[in-house]
């Protein structure tokens, strides 16, 4: 049976981190000095579950283990609420910088973390920068043998900074079983064009993201993956001094407009958690094999 656009349900996710935290800025902010950064982080997602709140929409919110430690009354307002709690890793380490014992060892900490603080079991979990692909794809039996239910780390485009672009659009189970679930990308032209959050829904008029998402829901009857970060919504956060041309483009790009753009969309679609969408379907998921890097 066709399932009509107007009932699919979108996922809504945020990747709670500061903007200190980014991985492009990481060549201009050593880790060591996160703590004596300004955090902006705890103010700027309460200003996102007012937002979700006024549009009565859930979402999912992958946290970083790190915030969950200094901001734990934060990540219970984000449970109260009724939102999903889900896994950024500890310390936003991309998963392909890190070797297996390490990257074992910060998921399970990242998860310890907020499970303990949360109160609620953690079954998803996003790397940071989308840094599952063909060079480190055991990442996904890591992340299910430590009790992960499912990923949204494999991004099918091609960029300089990540992406897998042959991989599958839309969910599917891994050979572990885990269950992988991409961000949404449109087909043009026998490529992968990004249709979903960050820096693209920054760019791009909204008319675009707008007819992009449409697409996927009423041709492919598929529900859209879409993302965010706190500090996108926030034009005051301070100016790291001395990064390179593009890197500044991307991370302040329209910043100031965000925001309004953002409650267009949750106007504009059903929105819901990434758990309630794919891990409660009915429809069978198919299974894909992925090719490892040789």
């Amino acid at each position: 049976m066709t399932v009509p656009a107007s009932t699919i349900r979108n996922a809504l996710t945020i990747d709670v981190e500061d903007y200190f935290q980014v991985s492009a800025l990481a060549p201009y902010i050593p880790r060591a000095q996160w703590e004596q950064r300004e955090c902006r982080v705890e103010r700027n997602v309460q200003r996102i579950l007012a937002l979700l709140a006024a549009q009565d929409v859930k979402a999912t919110f992958f946290t970083l283990g790190w915030i969950g430690e200094r901001y734990p009354g934060l990540v219970r307002e984000i449970v109260a609420a009724g939102h999903e709690l889900a896994s950024h890793g500890y310390g936003h380490e991309r998963a392909s910088d890190l070797d297996r014992e390490a990257f074992r060892e910060d998921v399970l900490r990242a998860k310890g973390v907020l499970e303990d603080v949360g109160g609620v079991a953690v079954k998803g979990y996003r790397a940071p920068s989308f840094s599952i692909g063909h060079g480190n794809l055991w990442a996904l039996e890591t992340l299910a043998h430590t009790g992960h239910r499912y990923s949204s780390s494999i991004y099918p485009i091609a960029h300089d900074h990540y992406g897998m672009p042959d991989a599958p659009r839309f969910a599917y189970r891994t050979d572990c079983g885990l269950l992988e679930v991409p961000v949404t990308t449109l087909r043009v032209a026998g490529r992968n064009l990004p249709a979903s959050g960050g820096g693209w829904f920054r760019l791009l008029p909204y008319a675009l993201t707008r007819a992009m998402i449409g697409r996927v829901n009423r041709a492919e009857r598929e529900s859209a993956i879409f993302y965010f970060h706190p500090w996108e919504i926030d034009p005051g956060q301070p100016r790291i001094a001395g990064i390179d041309a593009r890197t500044r483009f991307r991370h302040y790009v329209n910043l100031a407009a965000n925001e309004a753009k953002l409650q267009r969309l949750l106007a504009d679609f059903r929105w819901g958690r990434m758990d309630d969408i794919f891990l409660d379907r009915v429809a069978p998921i198919a299974q894909a094999a992925l090719a490892s890097a040789t």
